[in-house]
């Protein structure tokens, strides 16, 4: 995917309200403008990389780009899954992110189990991949220290 690594920052705003409720499975969700800001041709789907609220630890995560066909969302969201507990919910925070790879396209599911049985697939597969050295590289990246430079860019 020639857009990957992509480098993303952006308010964590409030979503759908699904997310824990439903699934059991929190997400952080960029704003609209964040969203929109997206490359045109990014492949909807579900990735996997690294994620920093505000000035924290950089954890494993898993990103969902795209409409959600389950909930047949009508505006195109961007949701990150977090592999970590948190104490509290982190609204306002800064959200700092590394897509690092691909897993699989967006689809529709039978059932609501059936889509939480392939999101924590999905997180396995992300925990797995990068434990990868070539992933665990960009967990150290420059762009997770206080001062990096990268607001919204595409590469290194």
């Amino acid at each position: 995917m020639k857009h990957l690594p992509y480098f993303c920052r952006g308010e964590v705003v409030r979503g759908f309200g699904r997310g824990s409720k439903e699934l059991g499975i929190p997400t952080a969700n960029f704003s609209e403008e964040v969203v929109d800001s997206f490359p045109a041709d990014i492949s909807t789907g579900i990735y996997y990389g690294w994620a920093c609220v505000g000035n924290g630890d950089v954890h494993k995560m898993v990103l969902s780009i795209g409409w959600n066909p389950y909930y047949k969302n009508v505006k195109k969201s961007v949701e990150t899954h977090i592999i970590h507990t948190f104490e509290e919910d982190f609204y306002g925070e800064i959200l700092s992110i590394i897509i690092v790879g691909y897993i699989r396209p967006e689809k529709n599911f039978e059932s609501l189990d059936a889509l939480i049985a392939a999101i924590k697939s999905d997180i396995e597969e992300s925990e797995k991949t990068l434990e990868f050295p070539e992933h665990q590289k960009l967990k150290h990246h420059s762009f997770f220290q206080k001062d990096g430079a990268i607001t919204m860019a595409n590469g290194h």
